[in-house]
């Protein structure tokens, strides 16, 4: 009980919405701008105290923070104050993704295929980690240009910024091809999928690497949203993902 009065010596700021268990889980965050974005996504997410474990599990706060272009005290004070907010499409970003739901526990080669399958079969799981807003349309999306068929692995629809979401999956290094791939399928998108209503499309290329130099060059000039992250099978250090965090706040001070 020291741990949690320590933690909220104000009993008027417990929400109603959160449960004991969920203040359990929150208390032993020593970090009150971690522990106040952790609560305010609870109570916005609606997040019960299995998502919350997960979230916390895999360093939410700090991928967020280190996927941000703008990562210094201001964002964490954002973050702090308001969770995460979903207002352009880098907002929706994280850097790494983390698929540790798939149970994936060894590394071995796996096909592009495969890993779609897994996802569309663990897809709440899915749609937790990619966060905010999004609606899962379908895998295999088929695009057809000059009678050659092409196929998205999978689109989704983000409710908050009226954008399809469209995914690829790539299992090795990511490469310069396959930016130009994705900004057709964001032409098209734009072009042909769009309604009046809908912002333009996002595209996420997911790769087990990048490299930062191919993607300066390969994304300079291009007007489509266009990001790159990796992914991981695993839960990612902990202590190595807070170190990486206080580095860069040290370097933007």
């Amino acid at each position: 009980m020291r741990t949690f009065f320590k933690a909220y010596p104000n009993y008027n700021e417990l929400n109603e919405k959160l449960s004991w268990s969920h203040y359990c889980e929150l208390m032993i965050i020593k970090d009150k701008a971690k522990r106040n974005f952790y609560e305010t996504e609870c109570i916005n997410s609606n997040w019960s105290v299995r998502e919350l474990q997960r979230q916390l599990d895999t360093s939410l706060f700090e991928r967020l923070l280190l996927s941000d272009s703008k990562n210094n005290k201001k964002k964490v004070l954002e973050l702090s104050k308001e969770g995460q907010v979903v207002n352009n499409p880098s907002d929706i970003i994280k850097d790494p993704y983390v698929f540790e739901f798939l149970g994936i526990k060894e590394p071995k080669p796996l096909l592009e295929k495969d890993l779609e399958y897994k996802l569309i079969r663990h897809i709440e799981d899915f749609l937790l980690e990619l966060g905010k807003g999004f609606m899962f349309v379908g895998s295999q999306q088929r695009i057809t240009l000059n009678n050659i068929d092409y196929y998205v692995d999978m689109v989704f629809y983000n409710k908050f910024l009226k954008s399809y979401v469209l995914i690829d999956l790539k299992m090795n290094k990511l490469k310069a091809e396959n930016l130009g791939q994705m900004n057709m399928y964001l032409n098209y998108y734009e072009k042909v999928v769009n309604s009046e209503d809908d912002g333009k499309p996002i595209g996420i290329i997911l790769s087990a690497e990048k490299d930062k130099v191919t993607l300066e060059y390969a994304l300079g000039g291009l007007s489509n949203n266009i990001f790159a992250s990796t992914y991981t099978y695993y839960i990612p250090n902990k202590e190595q993902l807070i170190s990486e965090v206080e580095k860069v706040l040290k370097e933007n001070e």
